[in-house]
């Protein structure tokens, strides 16, 4: 009985928590921006720049090339619902772009990671991910392994971080799962479903749109708010005695979303089943970071004796299903 008022406090913590931060989670500005450069001649490149929308609005993030750098035709603007691409073609000196240091303006003010991407006229390919604590790059040639290996699990565990929907549904989980081996089995049958459903959308093997993906994540974890007041109340419910399965079916569900977010920056094309597992491999340090951290928060909370009321037990449930309910009236609107 403690655990599961222990588990129901942190819940609050984190319902809190998502409230009060939740202008990152409503604009999902877990997406990163995308930089792609394509050399077409030594001194002239294809720019594909997409800036994530921040809380509705446009980002503040923009691209500063070398000053030797110039327009051959003016930016032209498409705007999508969570982001607007700019292309546009530029033409430098005949040293070209190689080893001249480019700024994402702005980056410092956010908490958004750039991955840029350069193809090179001889079809060689190089990933680079800037953050804010650098907000530059220097152009270089082709990363090797080691260095698309790093940034694609850098990119994916920060995902996965910034993704209040995923990790709503898995404390949804936590909180109405109950036993170690269950739980275990649960988590490991979310986490086989998504990554199914990641290579096989992220491959080109299945394809779902966006927008409504996005809609049914937000009502699966309706679904499990629902779940947790069945629990609470003592009443039969299916997550309780079959957690796997909804796992399972709902990790399927998620993957498509993980799949969804890789999409918009897209994979090295002569490193894709290396960017594809280390990126699928940074989601998963990241949920079992988080998994960790709860059940640590459980551990000490065990320790704080609190005299719960009864109708406590209910706030994370109501809670996880109003914050659900608002991401599925936003994310239908959006359609």
């Amino acid at each position: 009985m403690m655990i599961r008022f222990c588990v129901s406090a942190l819940g609050i913590l984190w319902l809190v928590f998502a409230v009060l931060g939740g202008g990152a989670a409503f604009a999902d500005d877990s997406q990163p921006a995308y930089l792609e450069i394509t050399e077409t001649t030594p001194d002239r490149y294809k720019i594909l720049w997409r800036a994530p929308n921040v809380a509705g609005r446009r980002s503040p993030i923009s691209v500063a090339f070398p000053n030797a750098a110039r327009n051959l035709t003016e930016p032209v603007e498409h705007e999508l619902p969570d982001s607007v691409v700019e292309r546009r073609l530029i033409e430098t000196d005949a040293a070209g772009l190689l080893g001249k240091r480019i700024e994402i303006v702005g980056l410092t003010l956010t908490n958004i990671d750039v991955l840029v991407r350069v193809e090179f006229a001889n079809g060689a390919t190089s990933t680079t991910l800037v953050q804010p604590d650098q907000p530059w790059l220097v152009v270089e040639g082709p990363r090797t392994a080691w260095q698309v290996t790093w940034d694609y699990t850098v990119l994916g565990f920060e995902h996965i971080l910034a993704g209040f929907d995923h990790l709503l549904f898995v404390l949804a989980l936590l909180l109405i799962v109950r036993g170690t081996r269950r739980l275990l089995m649960t988590i490991t049958a979310f986490t086989l479903a998504h990554s199914i459903t990641l290579a096989a959308a992220t491959l080109g093997l299945l394809w779902v749109p966006g927008p409504p993906v996005e809609a049914t994540i937000a009502l699966s974890i309706l679904f499990l708010a629902s779940e947790l007041v069945k629990v609470n109340r003592g009443d039969p419910s299916l997550t309780a005695s079959y957690p796997w399965l909804v796992a399972f079916s709902f990790g399927l569900l998620h993957g498509l979303g993980f799949a969804g977010a890789l999409a918009q920056v897209g994979l090295p094309p002569h490193e894709i089943p290396l960017a594809l597992l280390m990126f699928n491999v940074g989601v998963e340090l990241g949920q079992v970071l988080f998994v960790v951290v709860v059940l640590a928060l459980v551990f000490v909370l065990k320790r704080v004796r609190v005299n719960w009321p009864v109708w406590g037990r209910q706030i994370p449930a109501y809670g996880i299903g109003a914050v659900a309910a608002f991401w599925l009236i936003e994310r239908v609107s959006g359609f």
